[in-house]
């Protein structure tokens, strides 16, 4: 076999604008696949054909099946547009496999075939009925054997692999994500990411104070991030003279909704200053004291830019089985110090007023603080297939 055969769902959906959608997954699916020996990637008549070529299949098959946008692919092979020639194509491939029973699905990409569906399965599976004494079940086959009937050559396939769903990254712009070192906020962006947004990063430390260690997790997530839309920024934003601000001139129960207002008010200016549209985090009501309904709402005033929380409604169980799928979960649980625990109050304030915060931030060096964030940050640039390829520079 020496192609995949990729299909897409939603994109199928988009009318006009699909043949945009489906360049984009395209070109994302060439930059998957860009360090490997394969043959080229082209839309082929309502599905996506990756060609092998001398790469590893089961490199390519992982590599399509991280890229958003892609529903499901199958490691395929091409015959003739002849009965003979596809069924003894797919008893080639098949070699010594065995089954009790088997079935073979047909679909015509194009109708002007002469025969329908159902005509073409019979013929075909005749044929490797004969040649392999094997039993037809059309309702619960061990092995379903999938052609699809091109304009000039066909198809074939055993089976299906699941892909990664959603919408091509780049297709509905960008947006910064404050990531934590924590489970939550990867599994937040990669949500957003499946929804076509590209995603920059902004991760606050509390570096010298505390180590490098909160720093070099979030190195790692963006890295693995990064294997799903290729391209990264990750800003590193110090944290801790803000915090040592706080403790001197902010009540103590309400420092941690301050933290969080001075976080997003830090990724507003870095979203505005790179054309970013909104931001994401991985906020979940009542998880911790700083996302009560209360909280939330008087920590999202700073910022008029849409704030999106993909995880608002999920529990820590849910959080968690998706940061295992995604690959997340064992980095985030390596021990590190993470900026938020330093300087936080016993009991923290779980239902802050707006206007009792604006009048204690009336004291506070807000701006100046802001801009000695944004002006000390580290920028890091990953790409990916070549991860760890990483350029740093000033914000």
């Amino acid at each position: 076999m020496t192609s995949y055969v990729v299909h897409y769902q939603e994109i199928a959906l988009k009318g006009k604008n699909r043949s945009w959608f489906i360049s984009r997954l395209v070109r994302n699916l060439k930059e998957a696949v860009s360090d490997l020996d394969a043959g080229g990637v082209r839309a082929v008549q309502g599905r996506i054909e990756v060609v092998v070529g001398n790469a590893d299949p089961l490199v390519v098959g992982e590599r399509i099946g991280r890229t958003f946008g892609v529903a499901n692919y199958s490691l395929a092979g091409r015959a003739a547009l002849d009965f003979d020639a596809i069924a003894a194509a797919v008893l080639t491939d098949l070699g010594d496999r065995t089954c009790a029973t088997f079935r073979v699905s047909a679909r015509r990409a194009d109708k002007r075939f002469p025969m329908p569906s159902p005509q073409i399965e019979r013929e075909i599976g005749g044929r490797i009925r004969v040649a392999k004494g094997w039993k037809v079940d059309l309702e619960h086959p061990e092995l379903d054997i999938r052609v699809e009937m091109l304009s000039h050559d066909a198809f074939y396939y055993f089976g299906k692999e699941k892909g990664a769903g959603g919408l091509p990254t780049g297709t509905s712009g960008k947006v910064v994500v404050l990531l934590s070192g924590g489970i939550d906020s990867p599994v937040a962006a990669a949500r957003i990411m499946k929804r076509g947004c590209t995603a920059l990063f902004v991760h606050f430390h509390s570096y010298p104070v505390l180590s490098r260690a909160s720093q070099d997790k979030a190195r790692q997530l963006v890295e693995l991030l990064t294997r799903y839309q290729h391209r990264s920024r990750l800003y590193l934003v110090p944290f801790a003279e803000i915090q040592q601000q706080a403790l001197l001139l902010m009540p103590g129960p309400m420092r941690v909704v301050f933290y969080r207002r001075m976080m997003l008010r830090i990724a507003d200016r870095i979203a505005r200053a790179r054309h970013a549209q909104a931001l994401v985090t991985g906020d979940s009501i009542g998880q911790v004291a700083s996302q009560t309904i209360e909280n939330l709402s008087v920590v999202g005033a700073v910022t008029t830019l849409p704030l999106f929380r993909p995880l608002i409604g999920t529990d820590k169980e849910e959080i968690t089985a998706e940061a295992n799928l995604l690959g997340s979960f064992p980095i985030s649980i390596i021990p590190d110090q993470d900026c938020c625990t330093l300087f936080t109050p016993r009991n923290p304030l779980t239902k802050a007023r707006l206007a009792d915060v604006e009048q204690a931030e009336q004291g506070f060096p807000v701006e100046a603080l802001v801009e000695a964030a944004i002006r000390d940050a580290v920028v890091e640039d990953i790409d990916f297939p070549v991860v760890g390829s990483t350029s740093r520079s000033r914000a």
